[in-house]
């Protein structure tokens, strides 16, 4: 059985579990029930599992890790198992959410939901400071800088908003989500609004946004790549260790890299 893709094994699933009468393994009639061959509903080869409609039934109740490794085993599998529908239902039901609204720029942003995943929109008004809000949502002075991509608290006042990472797990339920790429984070998150909701421009741009950031994103790696001459992943790592910032990240690089030389010519 080969992973989704293999066109030349995808047939494999079409073959019954015990496709040889004479194969010694399988059960003969009056076999105790205690044997030690079990027909597993993760077995690709049960015939049984060859439907869609039964694909997606057991799908529905798997959670976000086994329906990732569930898409890994044929085409048929993956189809089902990629259905929006159902990926969102495995991502809303640890946390017993009512909704989520918006459509993300990549199927892969289903594939976490984690508590880090969320985040509450706060609306910035005059007296509000980073401190005064990690002690009014109980987090971090850290955790809301980290999330929303700041170096400081200088020019707070020239944002409208700032995500409040969830310290509270119970807020999500029965809760709407919504999904959306914030300006200045620079991630998709499924925001929670505790008062009111987003306004319609931000849901209907949901999508475009979250491509424009990604491909913005994609092409500050490609130019950090060929300025510090590594390869993508290194970049991406120096970038993301920067807060997005590319000076910062070269900084950083030339720092280790002088380290480095040191740290080899004292061994020399």
């Amino acid at each position: 059985m080969g992973c989704c893709g293999d066109e030349e094994n995808d047939d494999d699933i079409l073959n019954p579990l015990y496709a040889d009468a004479t194969d010694t393994t399988a059960p003969s009639v009056g076999e105790s029930s205690n044997s030690t061959t079990t027909i597993s509903p993760m077995n690709s080869h049960f015939s049984a599992l060859t439907c869609r409609d039964t694909l997606r039934l057991i799908f529905e109740k798997l959670p976000i890790p086994d329906l990732a490794r569930s898409s890994c085993v044929c085409r048929v599998r993956s189809s089902v198992a990629s259905d929006q529908e159902i990926v969102a239902k495995a991502f809303k039901a640890p946390w017993n959410l009512k909704e989520v609204i918006g459509k993300p720029a990549s199927l892969s942003f289903w594939r976490d939901n984690s508590i880090g995943k969320f985040a509450i929109s706060h609306r910035i008004v005059r007296g509000d400071s980073v401190a005064s809000l990690a002690v009014k949502y109980s987090v971090q002075v850290m955790d809301i800088k980290r999330l929303n991509n700041m170096m400081s608290e200088h020019g707070i006042y020239s944002r409208e908003r700032l995500l409040i990472p969830v310290s509270n797990a119970e807020i999500l339920s029965e809760a709407t989500c919504y999904v959306e790429v914030d300006n200045y984070a620079k991630r998709e998150v499924a925001v929670l609004y505790l008062e009111g909701g987003p306004g319609p421009k931000t849901i209907n741009s949901g999508s475009i946004s979250s491509c424009s950031v990604l491909q913005s994103k994609k092409r500050v790696i490609e130019s950090l790549r060929r300025s510090l001459r590594v390869d993508d992943a290194t970049a991406s790592y120096y970038l993301s260790i920067a807060n997005g910032d590319p000076r910062a990240a070269i900084s950083q690089f030339s720092q280790d890299l002088r380290w480095e030389t040191s740290t080899h010519l004292g061994f020399a």
